[in-house]
């Protein structure tokens, strides 16, 4: 027993224009590669990268983006997939650049201590007399 929906009556008669011709309906072209929908990096951005919670609408975008892949409407999957990678990589560089910044500010200010040590230790390293407090 056949239970596909919808079901195709095979004796139906085929759709004619006016003058009694037949429609024809072609692809033109192969077809575009399947819409990305980012999950797996927003996955990783919720967990891990979550400043701002820009990680978690990245996860909802990509969740929407696979929703409409599935669903057969590949324009929506392919903005929702877009915007997801806009949050994603707005979760990466709010991630990363903060402690990169950081480490060059520690490594500059290390830097700059280590010359005003060398200057200073000859004022250390002076030896007084008693005569001195004299």
């Amino acid at each position: 027993m056949d239970t596909s929906y919808p079901r195709e009556d095979p004796r139906a008669p085929m759709p004619r224009k006016a003058d009694g011709a037949l429609h024809t309906a072609l692809t033109l072209g192969a077809p575009g590669p399947p819409p990305r929908d980012h999950l797996i990096w927003s996955v990783f951005s919720t967990l891990y990268l979550n400043l701002c919670c820009l990680g978690f609408l990245a996860l909802a975008y990509s969740i929407k983006a696979r929703d409409q892949k599935m669903a057969g409407d590949l324009e929506a999957a392919r903005r929702f997939g877009s915007k997801a990678k806009c949050y994603n990589i707005l979760a990466t560089m709010w991630a990363l650049v903060p402690p990169l910044l950081l480490l060059a500010l520690v490594v500059t200010g290390a830097l700059h201590l280590s010359r005003l040590a060398k200057g200073s230790a000859a004022f250390f390293s002076t030896k007084f007399d008693d005569s001195d407090y004299d």
